[in-house]
This record gives C-alpha cells, sequence and structure tokens, in this order.
C-alpha cells in the first residue's frame, strides 16, 4: 500500500493519461492477422507494426503504399529507412495511438525531430503544431483592419511599421521622441534646468530656470505629437471597444494627460505636490517603447505567461512575511530602544531579509530574534528561487521564437532582394509537394519517358535543416529544393 502511494506522488500531473475507452477498443480489436505485419528497419533496428495502422493516414509517407514501396527490401522483406531511430519511435506511436499522439523525445533536438516529421511527410497540419508547441513558429493571426481604405492605410502605417517603408520610418520617428522625452523628463530635475524656491521677505518665492522657455517648447512638441498620433488611432482603429481595453493604449493616454493637468493645476494655483504626483506619471511613457521594442514585448510576454507563478511566489512571501514578521516583534519587543515597535513595522525588516537585500536599518538583538533572521533568509532564498526555472523556461520559450522569426525575416528579405519571387512562393508549400513529384518522376520513368529524377531513395545527406526550415534536395529537381522549406 506505501508502495502505491509513493508511486501516485511521483506522477506527474501533467501526463495525459489515456482514456479507458481507447484501451477497451484496442482490446477488443480483430485477432493478429500475420499477412498484415510490416517491418520496417531503421538504421539497423526493426520494428513492426500492423498495415492497418500505417494506413489510417495515407497521405503520408508510410501511409502511402506507392509511396512506401520505394524504400522496400525484397531480399529481406522489410523497409529500410536510414533515419533517426529514437525519433521514429516517436512517429511510429503517431499512428499506432488511438487519436493521433505525437510528442517529442526529450533527448532529440527540436530541429532533428522536425526534419523526420518532414522526411515521413506527417502532414502540413502536423508539422505546423509541432513547430507552434516547440516555438519555432507563430500561430497565423488575422489583422483585424477598418473597411474604409483610407482608415486601413492610416491604420497599417501607425500599428505595422513592417506594412511600408514610410511606417517603419514612422516608427523609427516615434521612438526617437519618446527617447527625447524621457530625457527631458530626466534633466528638468536638475539643479539648473529645474524650478527654485526663495524666501523674500517671508514669502516663498518660485523662480523659473533660464532654460525654461526652450524646454517648454520641446515637451509642447513632443505632447503634440503623441496628442496627433493617439487621436488618429481612435479614429481609423476598427474596434474601438478593444482600443480603449487594450493596455499600451492605456498607456500612452496616460503620458498625454499629465501634460494638460499640469497646465490647468500651474494657471490654478494648485499646491507644488499634486503638481509633482501629475508630472511622475509622464514616467509611463517609457513603455510606449514596448509598442516598437521586441525585446520588451518577450519580457511582456513571458510575465504574463508567468502570471500564475508569479501569483503562487507573492502569496508565499505574504505568508512567510507574516510569520517572520510576527516572531521577530514578539523575540524583540522586550529590547530596549527596539525599531520592532509592532508587527506592521517589522513586515519591512522581513521583506528586505527575505530578499537578502539587509538595509541594516532595522537589525534584531537577542539571540532568538539573530535565529529568527537566520531561518528568514534561508525561507526567502528558497521561496524566490521556486518560480524561477518556471520564468526562465517561458522566456526562453518566446526568444527562441523571435529569433527564429528574425532569421526567416532575413531569409526572405534577402529572396526578395536577389529577385527570387518563386522561392518565396514556394517556401510557403509543404514537403509533400516534393515527395509526390518523386513518385511522379518514378512512374515516368516505368513508363521509359524522359525524366532526369534518380530511383536513389532520399538520403540523410538530402535531408538538411537549419533549425528553422528543413530542405528535401532531390538530383534533378532543382526546382523543387525550396518547396520543402517549413516556415
Amino acid at each position: 500500500m506505501n508502495m502505491l502511494h509513493a508511486a501516485a506522488k511521483k506522477r506527474q500531473p501533467s501526463v495525459r493519461l489515456p482514456d479507458p475507452k481507447d484501451i477497451v477498443e484496442v482490446r477488443h480489436d480483430t485477432p493478429h492477422d500475420e499477412s498484415d505485419v510490416i517491418t520496417i528497419n531503421v538504421s539497423g533496428k526493426r520494428f513492426q507494426t500492423y498495415g492497418k495502422s500505417l494506413n489510417k493516414y495515407p497521405d503520408t509517407l508510410l501511409g502511402d503504399d506507392e509511396r512506401r514501396a520505394i524504400y522496400y527490401n525484397e531480399s529481406k522483406g522489410e523497409y529500410f529507412f536510414n533515419r533517426h531511430r529514437t525519433a521514429f519511435e516517436a512517429i511510429l506511436y503517431y499512428y499506432q495511438s488511438p487519436s493521433g499522439e505525437l510528442t517529442r523525445p526529450p533527448n532529440i533536438p527540436i530541429h532533428v525531430f522536425l526534419n523526420e516529421l518532414i522526411f515521413f511527410d506527417m502532414g502540413s497540419e502536423v508539422i505546423d503544431a509541432f513547430q507552434i508547441d516547440a516555438g519555432i513558429k507563430e500561430v497565423e493571426v488575422d489583422k483585424e483592419l477598418p473597411t474604409w481604405k483610407p482608415f486601413r492605410v492610416v491604420w497599417e502605417f501607425l500599428d505595422y511599421p513592417d506594412s511600408s517603408k514610410p511606417a517603419k520610418i514612422f516608427a523609427i520617428a516615434s521612438v526617437v521622441i519618446i527617447v527625447l522625452s524621457l530625457i527631458m523628463f530626466v534633466i528638468e530635475t536638475l539643479p539648473e534646468f529645474s524650478e527654485k524656491e526663495e524666501n523674500i521677505n517671508g514669502a516663498v518665492v518660485t523662480t523659473p530656470s533660464k532654460h525654461a522657455g526652450w524646454m517648454f517648447n520641446v515637451n509642447t512638441a513632443v505632447i503634440v505629437w503623441f496628442t496627433v498620433e493617439y487621436v488618429a488611432r481612435v479614429i481609423v482603429c476598427p474596434n474601438k471597444i478593444q482600443f480603449f481595453t487594450n493596455l499600451l493604449n492605456t498607456i500612452d493616454l496616460l503620458s498625454i494627460v499629465p501634460y494638460y493637468i499640469s497646465i490647468a493645476l500651474t494657471s490654478g494655483n494648485s499646491t507644488l505636490s499634486i503638481l509633482r504626483v501629475v508630472r511622475v506619471i509622464r514616467v509611463l511613457r517609457v513603455f510606449k517603447l514596448s509598442r516598437h521594442s521586441r525585446g520588451l514585448q518577450i519580457l511582456g510576454n513571458t510575465l504574463k505567461a508567468s502570471i500564475n507563478e508569479l501569483m503562487m511566489l507573492a502569496f508565499f512571501l505574504f505568508v512567510v512575511i507574516l510569520i517572520f514578521g510576527s516572531c521577530v516583534y514578539y523575540a524583540e519587543a522586550s529590547q530596549k530602544g527596539t525599531k520592532f515597535t509592532s508587527i506592521p513595522a517589522s513586515f519591512w525588516w522581513a521583506i528586505v531579509t527575505m530578499t537578502t537585500v539587509g538595509y541594516g536599518d532595522m537589525t534584531p538583538q537577542t539571540f532568538w530574534g539573530q535565529l529568527i533572521g537566520g531561518l528568514a533568509v534561508v525561507c526567502g532564498v528558497l521561496t524566490i528561487a521556486l518560480p524561477v526555472p518556471v520564468v526562465v523556461s517561458n522566456f526562453e520559450y518566446f526568444y527562441t521564437k523571435e529569433r527564429n522569426r528574425k532569421k526567416m525575416e532575413e531569409k526572405r528579405n534577402q529572396a526578395s532582394k536577389n529577385g527570387d519571387v518563386t522561392a518565396l512562393q514556394d517556401s510557403k508549400r509543404s514537403c509533400s509537394a516534393a515527395m509526390r513529384a518523386r513518385l511522379l518522376a518514378k512512374k515516368r520513368r516505368r513508363r521509359k519517358e524522359p525524366c532526369e529524377v534518380t530511383e536513389e531513395p532520399l538520403n540523410d545527406n538530402q535531408t538538411h535543416s537549419n533549425g528553422e526550415a528543413t530542405f528535401i534536395s532531390m538530383p534533378g529537381i532543382d526546382e523543387e529544393r525550396e518547396s520543402t522549406s517549413t516556415v
């Protein structure tokens, strides 16, 4: 009984348990038919399965009898493939499983497994799903555009920098203006650029800086740019509700409003503290860079994907801060001149200690207080380290997607510069076109029609991958090489 409990604890919750109905269907399958058993030799390792299992997917290489016959060895009565053996085990289980489950073994690199999927022509849906799950391809989402053509042109110009060269220039200009506004936000706090307060006859008089004139003009020009851009995007956006609920659009609004509020408060003799609160909101302009920065978008996507783990971290920290803050208060409350005057005041010490910052403004003096402090440090390190692997894994996932997107974009740009329009069109086709072309070439040869395609089966040298796209090279059909690339 204890062994069963131990096995239950070791079971991974993410593992998909089989459906009992599928198991019952397999048990009540038709009797074994030895004539239907197919032997597949993959680099010296033999696999056997039923032909009906392969025929469930007739569009694949193994599921098509004619295409599969190219690799048949009559002397040994088996099909031979000079391919990756461990990867083939996962591919074969795709045919054998009732629902077509495909899982990459953890010890096989992504590009190697993708190479095998393309060679065995598992289909564009399976290959695309694998690439999306592996993070080397993004899910294609249709852009929502305005129906009226002038609005659609303006919306693409403002919201999609890659749509045209003028749009890209506008995006670069927006980044420059955002950086300029942040520089102005910082330097206006320097003594030579800030306002000076003087006490004259008991009255506080504010003297503006000598740079106030041109600084005001620059800030006004920046706000005019932000305002025009925001208003234009509001007018031409295809979905007003979605626009106002978008976080980046809210940040754009918050970066504009403080300027107009500060002008109204300055003319209305408002207090300086209110003005400072309004002006500090301008620091949100830094988030406007995320609209044009892929790095900030990766960070945002990582935090969004890790929200559950971060919430769990916050809950754990709240619990342990409450525990250690309360314990250190009762351990240090009897000391004369102690700074642990209350449990809420001890929370600050617990936060600083558990994050290993240690400002030293509050330190325990008693033995029990120091013991609690040591335990707080150890628990803090362990608690904070728990969600780190998940966050790092999510960051690696989004970073890999962005890196592969850049590489594929560079290849498309290079192909367009060289005028290779056919390569751009063929890159969107699946490898099945090349495999069907080879089968057609073999049929032509049987009919003694002229064809330059050899009857040699595909080998590892003819199939290669660069991590993002996999190519199948076939002698005599150079025009089909680019058609096997998978974006």
